[in-house]
């Protein structure tokens, strides 16, 4: 229900005082009152992630990769040999998310699972070649997906990027 004063505002447009936007929905947009939603600093992270993962995913033109591929590969190559539980906590995934996550990449034959020598209990993680070259043609993505998201941050990228780090150190 809307407040007595605020009003409906036109498609595309946002009042942050009247508590509306335009939230789009199955591809139409359509005004909604989003009350206290609208101040709320999680809910617009909410928004903001899902955004940049549809337009991620929809470059790479494969549905079904995600930026937690990417991310998980990434760490992978850059620490070849480390284990889940130190890839889940560089890419903040618990253990039931980052075992299906494992297990996709291995499936699609990006990385290997070796178990570690001196504790048969833990798994080391390495990309493969296959992996090797999917990671390639993903950064070229990332780094173009980057550039749209530092052409909306402009200038103030670093304190951006320092407020979320800030965000999340402090909320773990």
């Amino acid at each position: 229900m809307r407040s007595p004063n605020s009003k409906r505002v036109p498609a595309g447009s946002a009042r942050r005082d009247a508590g509306l936007t335009t939230v789009p929905r199955d591809g139409v947009a359509a005004n909604v009152e989003l009350g206290a939603l609208i101040g709320y600093i999680g809910f617009h992270l909410r928004l903001a992630q899902d955004a940049s993962f549809r337009t991620f995913a929809k470059n790479t033109g494969q549905k079904d990769v995600k930026p937690g591929h990417f991310a998980a590969l990434l760490v992978i190559q850059n620490n070849p040999g480390i284990g889940q539980g130190a890839l889940g906590k560089a890419i903040a995934r618990d253990k039931s998310t980052v075992t299906p996550l494992i297990q996709t990449l291995r499936q699609r034959g990006w990385i290997e699972i070796r178990r570690s020598a001196t504790d048969g209990r833990r798994i080391n993680l390495q990309v493969t070649e296959a992996g090797t070259r999917f990671l390639r043609g993903l950064q070229r993505h990332a780094q173009s997906h980057d550039r749209k998201l530092d052409a909306i941050v402009g200038d103030d990228k670093t304190m951006f990027i320092d407020l979320l780090r800030k965000i999340a150190n402090e909320l773990n």
